[in-house]
C-alpha cells in the first residue's frame, strides 16, 4: 500500500534538509490562499448570475479559473486534514468527522486525535524548511490535533497572523486567510435576507416554497460578504508591496453548507471554485478543465515553490516544475458523520459518477444534531412527516439506499436519475467499480477498519502518546565527545548545536525567546553557533500526540 511505502528509506528530515539546501540560489514567489467554507461555484464568473461577486469575478479575469475541482470529503475536518498534508484523510486515519464526537462526555471532551502515519507531514513543514515564512489567519480543524496544532506547522497560527509580521520582508512567505462567513452555520438564521427569493434557482431535490428560497438566498448573501472580504485582502496586498509577487489561489473547502450538498458525495458536496492568479497574468480569463483533487492543492504549491514534493504525498502537483500527469478520475469518502456512522466512497470522471453505500440500510436522513438546525432540514422533515415529498425529494429522504449509485454528469447535473441498473451503462459501471475497489486496496482505506480498533492502535489502552523530550547534540572542538545532552554549558568556536528525539516522526522546534508564547522555529539541521550567550528552549511534536516537555539550555560560546 503506498501509505506503507512511504518514503522508502529516506528520512523527513534529510529530505527536509535538502529542500533548505537547494533554495539557497532560487527566487520563490509568494503564494497567498484564500480559502472559505460550505460553496460551491456560486460566483459570477462560473456563470452563476444572481451572485454579487465583483471582486472574485476580477480576480478570474486575471488568472486560471478551473472547472473540475472536487474535494477528498464533504466535509470540512477530513478534507482539511488531506489538504494540509497532500495525502486521502482515508489513508492516514483522519476520516471520521470530529474525531472529538467519538463516545464524548463531561468526563472524556477529547476522544481522541488522529495519529496518521510517522512519515506524515503537512506540505508546510517543507515550505519552512526551505526558508519560507508560513501564516495560518486562523481555522486548522486538521483532525490530528485540538485548538492548538503542532508548532512545526506555521510560524503563526491564529487570528493576528499576517505576512507583513515576517522578520525579514525578502523572505518568501506562505499565507493562508480563511474566511468563515460562507459556514453552514451562518445560514440558519434566515432573517433580513437581501438577494430576492423569487429569483432563486431551486435545485429539484428541494421542494419550492418559501422557506427553501429565503434559506438559498441566505447563502447567497453570505458569498457576497465574503466577496468584500476578498478585495480587501487584494487591496491589502497591493498596499503591502506584494501583489506582483505573489501567486494567489481563492478556493473552498467543500459545496455548499445545504441539506443534501454537505456531507454527501454528489456534486453538490464536493464540487468547489478554485481561481489561481499569476503576477504577470500571463494566464489571464484562462479556464482549465483538467479533474483535480483537494489533496493536489499542496503538492502545487511545493511545486510552484520549487520544493521538491515527498514521494509519499498522494496528491499530484498540477502546475510548476513538478506537474504531474493529468488525473482521469477523482476519490472521495464519507465516513462517521459526528456521532454517527456512515461509510460512502465515490469515483468521479468527467462524464460520471458512481457511489457506492457500504450501508445501504441506513436512512439518507441519519442522525446529524448539527444539521437539524438548518431551516430547509427541518422543513423537509416536517413535509416527509406529512407526506407531502415526491420524486427527487422523496428519494433523497428514503430510508434505505441503493448499494451502488451512477450518474451521467452531463446528462443529470443534479445526479437524481440512478442509472445503475441500465444495462446501456454496464461497461462504465464496471470500469467504476473497479477503480473504486483498486483505489481503496492502493491507498489503504482506513475507513475498512472498526474505529475501536483503530484508536487502540493509536492511543493504546486509550491513553494519549506523548512525544519524548528531545536532546541537545553538540559538535564542538573544545569537546567532541561530549555527552552533556541535557544541558547547555560553555564551547569555543566553532561549534555546531544540533537535537534529537527518540519518538519516530516527530519534528523538533526551538526558539532564542524567554517570553510565555514564543515564536518556535522549525528544526531542520544543526545551528552554527558564533560567539555569543544563548538561550536555546526546545521541544519535540508528533501529529496526534501530547506535545514534549520543554527542554532549556544556555550555550555560551568563546
Amino acid at each position: 500500500m503506498n501509505r506503507l511505502k512511504s518514503l522508502f528509506g529516506v528520512s523527513v528530515a534529510s529530505l527536509l534538509a535538502a529542500n533548505a539546501a537547494g533554495q539557497q540560489t532560487q527566487i520563490r514567489p509568494n503564494i497567498l490562499w484564500i480559502s472559505t467554507e460550505d460553496m460551491s461555484p456560486h460566483l459570477g464568473c462560473y456563470g452563476d448570475n444572481l451572485a454579487r461577486t465583483p471582486n472574485i469575478d476580477r480576480l478570474a479575469s486575471q488568472g486560471i479559473r478551473f472547472t473540475n475541482v472536487f474535494t477528498t470529503a464533504a466535509i470540512s475536518a477530513p478534507c482539511r486534514a488531506g489538504i494540509i498534508t497532500g495525502m486521502y484523510q482515508t489513508s492516514i486515519g483522519c476520516m471520521h468527522m470530529r474525531t472529538t464526537s467519538y463516545r464524548r462526555s463531561a468526563e472524556n471532551p477529547l476522544a481522541f486525535t488522529a495519529v496518521p502515519p510517522h512519515y506524515v507531514k503537512t506540505f508546510t513543514e517543507f515550505l519552512r524548511a526551505a526558508g519560507y515564512y508560513c501564516t495560518n489567519n486562523a481555522k486548522t480543524d486538521y483532525q490530528f490535533a485540538g485548538n492548538v496544532v503542532p508548532a512545526s506547522i506555521w510560524d503563526e497560527c491564529s487570528n493576528k497572523a499576517h505576512y507583513r509580521n515576517r522578520p525579514d520582508k525578502k523572505q518568501p512567505f506562505f499565507a493562508v486567510f480563511n474566511w468563515t462567513g460562507t459556514h453552514e452555520s451562518q445560514n440558519w438564521d434566515i432573517t433580513n435576507v437581501k438577494t430576492d427569493p423569487k429569483k432563486i434557482k431551486v435545485p429539484p431535490y428541494y421542494p419550492d416554497n418559501e422557506i427553501i428560497r429565503v434559506n438559498i438566498a441566505k447563502m447567497y448573501d453570505n458569498i457576497a460578504r465574503l466577496d468584500s472580504v476578498v478585495g480587501v485582502l487584494l487591496t491589502e496586498l497591493e498596499r503591502e508591496g506584494e501583489l506582483n509577487n505573489t501567486i494567489i489561489f481563492f478556493w473552498g473547502d467543500h459545496g455548499d453548507g445545504l441539506p443534501r450538498c454537505k456531507r454527501w458525495l454528489y456534486d453538490s458536496g464536493l464540487n468547489i471554485p478554485l481561481i489561481i492568479k499569476w503576477p504577470d497574468r500571463s494566464k489571464a480569463g484562462t479556464v482549465d478543465d483538467r479533474l483535480i483533487s483537494s489533496i493536489d492543492l499542496g503538492p502545487t504549491v511545493l511545486s510552484l515553490a520549487g520544493v521538491p514534493v515527498p514521494a509519499h504525498m498522494q496528491g499530484i502537483p498540477f502546475l510548476g516544475s513538478q506537474k504531474g500527469a493529468a488525473r482521469e478520475a477523482v476519490f472521495a469518502a464519507r465516513d462517521r458523520v459526528d456521532e454517527s456512522y456512515d461509510m460512502i466512497r465515490s469515483v468521479r470522471t468527467k462524464d460520471y459518477l458512481y457511489i457506492r453505500n457500504y450501508y445501504p440500510n441506513e436512512p439518507y436522513p441519519i442522525w446529524v444534531p448539527y444539521l437539524s438546525n438548518m431551516p430547509i432540514y427541518k422543513e423537509m422533515l416536517r413535509l416527509d412527516a406529512e407526506g407531502k415529498l415526491t420524486g427527487p425529494q422523496k428519494s433523497w429522504m428514503a430510508y434505505s439506499r441503493p448499494p451502488e449509485e451512477l450518474y451521467d454528469v452531463k446528462a443529470d447535473p443534479y445526479q437524481i436519475k440512478n442509472i445503475v441498473n441500465d444495462l446501456k451503462y454496464k461497461t462504465i459501471l464496471d470500469d467504476l467499480r473497479d477503480r473504486h475497489e483498486k483505489w481503496t486496496i492502493e491507498t489503504g482505506d482506513m475507513g475498512h477498519l472498526n474505529e475501536p480498533e483503530m484508536i487502540e492502535q493509536m492511543w493504546p489502552g486509550g491513553i494519549q502518546p506523548v512525544t519524548d523530550v528531545p536532546y541537545f547534540i553538540i559538535n564542538s572542538l573544545e569537546d567532541r565527545a561530549s555527552k552533556n545532552y541535557r544541558t547547555g554549558g560553555t564551547y569555543s568556536s566553532p561549534m555546531t548545536l544540533g537535537f534529537y528525539c527518540p519518538t519516530h516522526g516527530s519534528s523538533i522546534v526551538y526558539t532564542y525567546e524567554e517570553k510565555a508564547n514564543p515564536r518556535w522555529l522549525l528544526y531542520s539541521g544543526p545551528l552554527h553557533l558564533k560567539p555569543g550567550t544563548y538561550n536555546v528552549r526546545i521541544k519535540a511534536v508528533r501529529y496526534g500526540y501530547k506535545d514534549s516537555d520543554e527542554l532549556k539550555g544556555v550555550f555560551i560560546i568563546n
